[in-house]
């Protein structure tokens, strides 16, 4: 019941109609001895790769890949029933976090998730497969480099600045659609004394709102947005690496973390090979292939290296806050919780009309 009373929040915040997510089968180099199902929030053209990569070790494995939010793979899987894919690959933790609590993964012991970091796994069911900060992106040509700020403090002087000029110029996601969105947010509000000021100024600054990074990070680099706070940074790191003039902030103050988290659904039909796979992930090799063809940050590390998470240039960063995977990322997918948070955020971020409708 907890279950389909959060798929039906879930459903009444997204929108009326969501489309279908890409999907792309990768057929076996060899014949065809096994099958794996994946539905992933990770771009599907960055992790065409590791497939790639996956099948050489493993020719005879047939891999069909669903593109998918994080929100869509959550409600699919409750929806799917039999039909559900093997591996589950997602960037909002708290809802992977919730079909593990109520009892919808499998267990899965191998020597590559003996080697993670306890904050990194959960139950022996829910598996962090790389760390990724959460930053503040800016356009290099919009905000001087004296302006750019490196706390939230900095960020709330900033917005609070009519000398800065930023209203409709800046962005983030919107928690009612984006689930990382309302994870990342709610974790603000754990850690952050100064969130809902913060919160505050971005509605008075008529932040715009966009359910996934990407469009998020076209508008930044087109100069259409002079920032955008609160958002993944392998993706930005990506069109930097691509030349768009684009730079990243990890906050002084606290720069969260999110973990990707792999799950094997209970009613996986090839569970084996979902283990194989995601053994593979947490291998030195898979870690590396992650880390060079998707911007993802690697959760294992060689012999002797710092196991804390690492800026991208490998040295340790004290600001940065893993967000643990366990029962703390329940709290805010209650239903009342949510309600409540949705309609704080709406009220300051997303200021409403008479009617009850969203002003554009």
């Amino acid at each position: 019941m907890a279950a389909l009373a959060l798929l039906l929040a879930l459903a009444a915040t997204a929108p009326a109609q969501a489309e279908p997510g890409d999907v792309r089968t990768f057929k076996a180099p060899q014949t065809r001895a096994a099958q794996l199902r994946i539905h992933g929030s990770t771009d599907i053209e960055n992790f065409a790769a590791v497939i790639a990569d996956y099948q050489r070790l493993n020719p005879g494995t047939e891999v069909e890949y669903s593109d998918l939010v994080a929100q869509d793979i959550y409600a699919r899987h409750l929806q799917a029933g039999p039909r559900s894919a093997d591996l589950l690959i997602s960037s909002g933790m708290d809802l992977q976090t919730k079909l593990a609590n109520d009892g919808h993964a499998l267990a899965h012991r191998s020597p590559a998730t003996a080697g993670l970091p306890a904050w990194s796994q959960w139950r022996h069911e829910a598996f962090g497969i790389s760390y990724e900060p959460i930053v503040i992106v800016y356009n290099k040509r919009l905000l001087p480099a004296a302006r750019v700020p490196h706390t939230r403090r900095q960020l709330l002087a900033l917005l609070r600045d009519p000398a800065a000029k930023l209203s409709g110029r800046v962005g983030t996601y919107d928690v009612a659609r984006s689930s990382v969105g309302y994870l990342l947010a709610t974790q603000d509000h754990q850690l952050g004394s100064m969130a809902g000021a913060l919160q505050a100024a971005l509605g008075d600054n008529r932040a715009v709102l966009e359910e996934r990074t990407g469009p998020l990070l076209d508008r930044v680099a087109r100069g259409e947005l002079a920032l955008a706070y609160n958002v993944l940074g392998s993706y930005a790191q990506a069109r930097i690496d691509d030349g768009a003039p684009l730079g990243i902030v990890l906050p002084e103050d606290y720069t969260l973390v999110l973990l990707r988290t792999a799950l094997i659904p209970r009613t996986a039909a090839n569970a084996a090979e979902a283990g194989r796979f995601l053994d593979y992930l947490l291998s030195p090799r898979g870690q590396a292939m992650l880390a060079r063809h998707v911007g993802l940050q690697p959760v294992l590390r060689g012999p002797g290296a710092p196991q804390g998470p690492q800026a991208r240039d490998g040295t340790r960063v004290r600001a940065l806050r893993p967000i643990p995977l366990g029962p703390g990322l329940l709290v805010y997918l209650d239903g009342l919780k949510r309600r409540q948070f949705l309609e704080a955020w709406r009220s300051t971020v997303q200021p409403q009309r008479k009617d009850g409708s969203a002003v554009p």
